[in-house]
């Protein structure tokens, strides 16, 4: 890998982070999603870094080339990133059931006069 190929990767990464702390900041992006992103991005900060890493972990795990090692890291970190936000989408799924059954018994009890509702007017 070229040395403008690193700093370009590199500066990539940082503005990268830049964006991914900002929106954890404004509170667009939840903690929980951004750690693994962070810590993707420091992983190919220090592989970009030093790519001589690269080549003795792949051949630590018997992966024939250092690229088919960065495809696999890609492909294993595409299955974290789907399997956590298919946890998340079934929690927030089952919240959603809970609270519509909870507003239609409450709209139930005010139909049938068990519940009176007090509208202030300001």
């Amino acid at each position: 890998m070229s040395v403008r190929l690193q700093i370009i990767v590199i500066i990539i990464m940082i503005a990268a982070l830049v964006v991914f702390t900002n929106m954890v900041r404004r509170k667009s992006l939840e903690m929980k999603y951004y750690l693994p992103w962070l810590l993707m991005i420091v992983l190919l900060v220090v592989v970009t870094a030093f790519p001589h890493l690269l080549e003795i972990i792949s051949e630590f795990l018997g992966i024939e080339l250092p690229i088919n090692m960065i495809f696999f890291c890609g492909f294993i970190f595409s299955l974290i990133i789907i399997f956590s936000l298919t946890i998340a989408l079934s929690r927030m799924s089952n919240r959603i059931r809970s609270l519509a059954q909870k507003l239609a018994l409450l709209e139930q009890e005010i139909d049938n006069g068990k519940v009176t509702v007090e509208s202030n007017k300001y």
